[in-house]
């Protein structure tokens, strides 16, 4: 007489739809910002090289990603206002080489890496983003705080202190949040997605 399979409880199938849902999403984030990185890298290349075709001037080259963001911004959004284009030509610069640009991180990320000037900072704030899984609200504050400086200014003795100061504000003030990616106004503007009022991208693109 065959048997009846036991029925699964409910608390084990939610268990296993989260988990699908959960890896679902991941997959579409990866694919999201992996495209949308190396895109703007991309277009970083693109007007760099065009700037040393031998036209470009200071003027000129200002001349040109100003009607690169009047084109771009009527078609794709307030995404490719100058700033955030001056932010592609620089992010190509400090990361000319494409396989140098990590997957695991944001254009986010990537916009606050841009702003650190020391290379070696930048690498290291990078590779911590990377294998802390820094948020961008926790990178911000690291580079705001100077962390790295401050952790080369201390001795030994004081290190341990300050990283774990450093992580117990991550902690209480940028925790990680997965819907962070979602809200991303940089995200929603590149999938022209409409952007709620209160995530305008209008406020944050031009910081």
């Amino acid at each position: 007489m065959p048997t009846t399979p036991k029925a699964t409880p409910p608390e084990q199938l939610y268990a296993q739809i989260r988990q699908l849902l959960q890896t679902a999403q991941t997959q579409v984030q990866a694919a999201i910002n992996h495209a949308m990185v190396q895109c703007y890298w991309e277009i970083g290349r693109m007007i760099v090289e065009y700037e040393q075709g031998g036209e470009a001037r200071a003027e000129y080259g200002k001349q040109t990603l100003q009607y690169l963001s009047n084109k771009l911004s009527r078609e794709f959004g307030n995404g490719f206002k100058e700033r955030n284009i001056q932010y592609m030509r620089a992010f190509y610069l400090a990361y000319p080489i494409s396989h140098a640009v990590s997957a695991q991180l944001t254009w986010t990320h990537y916009r606050h890496l841009l702003r650190v000037e020391n290379p070696a900072a930048r690498a290291w704030y990078a590779n911590e983003a990377i294998t802390q899984g820094w948020s961008t609200r926790a990178l911000d504050r690291q580079i705001s705080t100077l962390f790295y400086e401050r952790l080369l200014s201390s001795g030994d003795a004081h290190k341990t202190g300050v990283a774990a100061e450093a992580q117990q504000l991550i902690a209480e003030q940028a925790p990680p949040d997965p819907r962070d990616f979602i809200r991303d106004p940089y995200v929603l503007e590149f999938l022209q997605a409409k952007v709620d009022a209160g995530l305008s991208c209008s406020s944050v693109c031009n910081t």
